[in-house]
């Protein structure tokens, strides 16, 4: 008998899991462990709470998760409540499919003034993650800019810009609903160092911008480049950078309808961020210009208001004790998901913050080929039994998928109108909800 330990419950961690199941059948158990009493990681605290087409995935995870040999292990630290060298003892391998958690850093001066603050951060709260869930930012001014040229730049500026009917459907915690319904902001600007033919940005998220209620997307353009250089670009750019035009051709008069414009600001470098009283309020950048796909300084600087500051520049996973980690590249150092014997690393962690959820899966199964060729039919260790001795002796309190359920039916029936749940936003609630 194999035993798989899964650090980590979102799409990495349960495409693995489905891997291992689908290669090994019963001779395998396979626990996934989770910092969190829920899992689902990226999708429930990731994605945008009106892409709920997205968030359908997990319905594929459940069915894996439901499956006798694999184990939801919530309300688990791993590097903390149990070591990677306990693990270790007990599992023949470890998969750390931990995401990219965390920011990276907005290395700018300024970059600590109140009102600054990371995607991970701003996602985090607009979704109801424990950690973000206090945030509170600061609505009340006119000028918000996002720092980035991805979806989730994208995401960040739709959701600002949004009126309380677009939300319905979506899982949008109350009170940042409520908070974005008190906003004040007027201007979104979306700040890139390079131009259009450069953006991250893919068709159906930069599409959404033209169906807005209340604001309506800006593009100068005389930042694009002629139309006949389109051609050489891959057939999803090429589709992103055609709405940019798209959006350069409003009409001023449909501009005048909307009460939020999203400015999309090509070649622009952020500087540094000043303020008063310690809050931000404007924003120093430099124009850029591009060189064999690189933004190259000019030394010409401007200034853009800036009561809001969001940073979408990238993530980093999170180290854990035990296992090496390589700072400058904020990921797992592995070769094919190897990181050392018995330890491996899947999805962002293995290869940073790229790819779509679906860009998991064979991710996921590559590393169980892996697996599979070191740890052979197993090394008779004791896996889950062995943990949940290891856990009744230092009364660690897991969450299992069943008590995930149960949590997840009390979040449906206090759901708002129209929405499909109001999630809870700090431990403590969701294991209440377990055990009522």
């Amino acid at each position: 008998m194999r035993h798989i330990a899964i650090v980590g419950s979102g799409p990495a961690g349960y495409y693995t899991a489905e891997a291992a199941v689908k290669k090994w059948g019963e001779d395998v158990r396979v626990d996934v462990f989770d910092r969190l009493p829920v899992p689902y990681g990226l999708i429930r605290t990731g994605v945008a709470p009106d892409h709920q087409s997205i968030k359908a995935v997990s319905k594929r995870y459940e069915k894996v998760a439901l499956t006798d040999n694999v184990r939801f292990v919530g309300n688990v630290a791993v590097g903390t409540d149990v070591t990677v060298k306990e693990l270790q003892d007990l599992y023949d391998a470890i998969v750390f499919a931990t995401g990219a958690p965390h920011d990276r850093q907005l290395d700018i001066e300024g970059a600590d003034l109140e009102n600054v603050i990371g995607s991970a951060a701003f996602v985090g709260w607009y979704n109801g993650h424990p950690q973000f869930a206090d945030l509170d930012p600061n609505l009340a001014g006119r000028n918000a800019v996002v720092i980035g040229m991805g979806n989730v730049a994208l995401d960040v500026a739709r959701i600002l810009s949004k009126e309380r009917c677009e939300f319905d459907g979506s899982d949008i915690v109350s009170h940042a609903l409520e908070a974005l319904c008190r906003s004040n902001i007027e201007t979104v600007t979306i700040l890139g160092r390079r131009g259009p033919h450069q953006i991250m940005m893919t068709p159906k998220e930069l599409g959404e911008l033209m169906h807005l209620d209340r604001a309506s997307p800006h593009v100068d353009a005389a930042d694009l480049p002629p139309v006949d250089d389109d051609a050489i670009l891959e057939p999803g750019l090429r589709k992103s950078v055609t709405l940019l035009r798209d959006f350069a051709a409003i009409p001023e008069s449909i501009h005048g309808e909307k009460r939020i414009a999203i400015e999309f600001d090509f070649f622009a470098s952020p500087v540094s961020l000043r303020g008063t009283g310690g809050k931000v309020s404007e924003i120093e950048v430099e124009r850029t210009k591009v060189e064999a796909g690189r933004a190259i300084s000019t030394g010409e600087t401007y200034t853009i208001p800036a009561d809001l500051v969001v940073s979408c520049i990238g993530y980093r996973s999170s180290p854990i004790d035990g296992v090496p980690f390589d700072e400058r590249a904020g990921r797992f150092p592995n070769d094919e998901g190897r990181i050392l014997p018995g330890l491996y690393c899947v999805g962002w962690a293995k290869r940073g913050p790229s790819g779509t959820i679906g860009t998991n899966r064979p991710d996921g199964y590559a590393v169980i080929d892996v697996v599979e060729q070191d740890i052979g039919p197993g090394g008779r260790k004791r896996g889950r039994e062995g943990f949940d001795e290891l856990a009744t002796s230092r009364g660690i309190d897991v969450v299992t998928f069943r008590d995930w359920q149960k949590i997840e039916q009390a979040e449906e029936a206090a759901a708002r109108h129209g929405s499909p749940r109001e999630k809870f936003v700090d431990v403590e609630s969701m294991i209440a909800a377990r055990d009522n």
